[in-house]
């Protein structure tokens, strides 16, 4: 892929990449119970019931959870930008071919082709 042809991605891995790291720091703000919570007496943050005990501890669960895949997926950012520095973005880290424009403007940090995304993903199961 040619140099002017990657600025575009660039500005959307970058654009990306920043709107998901204040993202994950709200989250990790509100799993550790330091962002805004919905109060339960005039100075507590702490919940009163066995309900509400069990349904805060599901939501920090999956506030986590969430909190993983997105520093998965920037980290695949951080990836695809040193692959643009590199002059490498566009080409499949499995076996060096094409990766369709079409799927970069679906998944600007896809690091393979389609059809070596498709032969991993079945390698996983």
């Amino acid at each position: 892929m040619k140099v002017a042809d990657m600025r575009p991605f660039r500005k959307v891995l970058e654009q990306l990449r920043g709107r998901l790291r204040g993202d994950v720091s709200t989250m990790a703000d509100i799993a550790l119970g330091t962002g805004s919570t919905q109060d339960h007496g005039p100075s507590s943050t702490k919940p009163v019931h066995m309900d509400d005990l069990g349904a805060e501890a599901f939501d920090q669960e999956f506030t986590l959870s969430l909190m993983e895949n997105e520093k998965d997926t920037l980290q695949m950012i951080d990836e695809a930008l040193a692959r643009i520095r590199q002059k490498t973005f566009g080409s499949c880290v499995e076996c060096n071919g094409i990766i369709t424009k079409k799927r970069l403007e679906a998944l600007p940090y896809a690091s393979t082709c389609i059809r070596c995304a498709e032969k991993l993903e079945k390698a996983r199961w």
